[in-house]
């Protein structure tokens, strides 16, 4: 098998899975971008088996820490250990993330579950090279099944692979109704934004709802009306539901006819929201930010930072007093401190002290491996502002 010497000091001494080219000290056999390759050390101590592409930033991502093959047996046997992990976890129903990348030890795979329909990301080569295994694997666990191929992750141009949405298994009968804590709505596996609805954010949907009766709550950013659905579904007293996406406003307001919720849905730019409503002097008892990634790499993190902070600024001019602010970020490129510390600094600015009620994190269906930061992306905190300080 060909391969690669990897520098000393280099991550994957660290535990880290990932090899940068800055990082390989030789290559040895000529690999093909999209197959494997051994990795070895600078003293010729074998590191393990990965898969290769030098279109890449990210060279080599290993699966193995011993010899390995990419066939039908190690995807049964990876797929089945990640379905036994969520069955594990006791949700009430079938509607989870099943394989989540390098925390499945399947790099680039991304696998969601909605009952017996499933969406399928591939974004490393070697692993979109290989779907018709994936999909067979799933075939032989799951039985009679529909796959919905969600690869129009820019993602995967960092990879040298096109853009591409489709059908590989089973047939698409179009969108369909699901139930979450209560809470009916319909889901387009083909169309929809991400891969349905977002799954990491379930469990924080309803832990802010809790928080939500009697409240006039404001959900900025709000996709599909996740925590405005939940907000208004526990009693709060008012819900203004924002977004930018003409189509995720509209899928809030049927999703809140579903459910007979009163949720006021607006479409508009959320600064903008939030600006004019410090203008026009209105006030709410719970805010939620949950933007998408304000940036895609380190580089832009600064820019990104400034962004966060504007519009912490803003929504805690919104807040009464002992209101609450439940505010996330969903890049693995800004750290949870460096989170945390920027929701500090614009509450000084906006001269509010803030009492820590709560630490939010992706559902456990998104394992966290502890060596690998970046499958722990999502990172959220629940506020309250003190008065009389």
């Amino acid at each position: 098998m060909p391969g690669l010497v990897i520098k000393p000091r280099s991550r994957i001494f660290h535990g880290h899975d990932w090899v940068y080219s800055s990082e390989v000290q030789k290559i040895f056999g000529e690999p093909e971008a999209g197959e494997l390759v051994t990795l070895k050390d600078f003293k010729d101590r074998p590191l393990g088996t990965a898969i290769y592409n030098p279109e890449s930033q990210i060279v080599a991502r290993r699966i193995s820490r011993r010899k390995q093959e990419l066939d039908a047996d190690f995807f049964d046997r990876r797929i089945q250990r990640a379905l036994r992990f969520r069955e594990g976890l006791g949700f009430s129903n079938d509607l989870y993330r099943l394989v989540w990348s390098e925390a499945d030890g399947l790099p680039g795979v991304v696998i969601d579950r909605y009952g017996q329909h499933f969406v399928l990301q591939t974004l490393t080569l070697a692993m979109d090279r290989r779907k018709n295994l994936i999909v067979d694997s799933l075939k032989r666990l799951f039985g009679e099944i529909v796959v919905i191929e969600r690869n129009d992750s820019p993602i995967r141009k960092a990879e040298g692979m096109e853009l591409v949405t489709g059908v590989l298994e089973g047939s698409w009968g179009g969108p369909f109704e699901i139930e979450v804590a209560g809470i009916r709505q319909d889901v387009d596996l083909l169309e929809g934004q991400k891969t349905g609805i977002y799954l990491d954010q379930l469990d924080n949907y309803a832990a802010v709802g809790r928080r939500s009766e009697g409240k006039a709550v404001l959900d900025c950013f709000c996709n599909q009306g996740g925590f405005a659905l939940h907000a208004a579904k526990q009693g709060a007293a008012s819900v203004v539901a924002v977004d930018i996406s003409a189509a995720a406003v509209e899928s809030t307001r049927i999703n809140a006819e579903k459910n007979e919720l009163s949720i006021e849905a607006v479409e508009s730019n959320v600064f903008d929201f939030l600006k004019n409503a410090d203008t026009e002097g209105r006030k709410f008892d719970l805010i939620i930010l949950d933007p998408p990634s304000f940036t895609k790499n380190r580089k832009t993190v600064s820019s990104a930072m400034r962004g966060y902070k504007e519009i912490h600024l803003r929504a805690l001019k919104l807040l009464e007093k002992d209101g609450i602010l439940s505010t996330y970020s969903c890049s693995h490129h800004i750290s949870e401190k460096e989170f945390y510390d920027m929701v500090c600094d614009a509450s000084v600015d906006a001269k509010r002290t803030l009492r820590l009620l709560d630490r939010h994190s992706q559902r456990s269906d998104h394992p966290v491996i502890a060596t690998l930061p970046e499958t722990h992306y999502l990172k959220g905190f629940t506020f309250q502002t003190v008065g009389g300080f």
